[in-house]
């Protein structure tokens, strides 16, 4: 799929327009295997509300990032556990490609440079 636009998880997504390979999901957090997987494990974990970044949360979105807190424990040891470690990452302004906050959970060498 060739998608241009800056926030993947809204507009593809969370719309359920490509088929996600689900973690968990609840009515605020959805996680899911990345579409296009740069490690050999490599889950996100995205807020079902739009947040632009960690940089940009409000004192409203804390129950959100709890809980995303939360599934970000729970997967990452799985993870840790069927594969031996774990990474959990977030980019923001520059770094991030899709402008909707997400946590990247990865374990492995990168796919490719």
């Amino acid at each position: 799929m060739n998608y241009s636009g800056n926030d993947f998880y809204c507009d593809i997504a969370l719309k359920g327009e490509v088929p996600l390979r689900l973690e968990y999901e609840s009515e605020q957090v959805l996680a899911f295997h990345h579409t296009r997987p740069r490690w050999p494990v490599h889950i996100v974990v995205v807020p079902k509300k739009h947040i632009p970044s960690l940089a940009e949360l409000s004192s409203g979105d804390m129950p959100i990032l709890l809980e995303m807190i939360e599934v970000l424990k729970t997967l990452s040891t799985q993870v840790e556990k069927e594969h031996g470690g774990a990474r959990i990452l977030t980019n923001v302004g520059k770094y991030q490609d899709s402008k909707h906050l997400h946590f990247h959970i990865n374990s492995g060498e990168p796919l490719s440079k």
